[in-house]
């Protein structure tokens, strides 16, 4: 016999929430299509200065993201069925080039210190990846996050309080 879950609370989380997830967790996934194929595919990133940045090794998906660049992202916590936290990230790849121009140089450089907060051997001799060594960035252009709170949550009777009074015309 199962045991019957309590109705969870569904809601929005608001941006400093989603910043906050990105920020604590270093793999997601990575959506792009091609024609008439989506591919979907996980992996280690840094979340800092408002973008995402991660690496990759020449293939498919960089020969792909080089002429169709823009992406989903995702990022999920899952506690339990009805506990769990996703965002999802819209916006446009980019591989800054480190011997390109200065804007890219930065920027690449910037991935690799990022990165290096994560691998510390990253980029350099000892790095447990030596062949991703293309950095990319990921420019959100909308970050969106989604929850499910289990109703006994305190953090439950909260939001279904604050959005009572969203539907009722009161500052939440």
């Amino acid at each position: 016999m199962t045991t019957p879950h309590a109705s969870p609370v569904f809601h929005s989380l608001d941006r400093h929430e989603c910043d906050a997830l990105l920020a604590a967790h270093h793999v997601g996934r990575i959506a792009y299509t091609f024609r008439d194929r989506v591919d979907i595919e996980p992996i280690h990133y840094v979340s800092a200065d408002g973008r995402i940045f991660g690496r990759t090794q020449l293939g498919t998906k960089v020969n792909v993201l080089a002429h169709h660049p823009w992406v989903a992202f995702e990022v999920d916590e899952v506690l339990d069925t009805f506990h769990w936290r996703s965002v999802v990230v819209h916006g446009r790849v980019t591989f800054p080039d480190p011997d390109g121009s200065t804007t890219d140089r930065d920027e690449y450089q910037r991935g690799v210190e990022v990165f290096r907060t994560l691998i510390p051997a990253a980029f350099s001799k000892g790095d447990p990846t030596p062949d991703r060594d293309l950095v990319f960035v990921l420019h959100p252009h909308e970050v969106t996050g989604r929850a499910a709170t289990p109703s006994s949550d305190p953090r439950a009777a909260e939001r279904r309080s604050g959005e009572r009074r969203k539907v009722d015309g009161g500052a939440a």
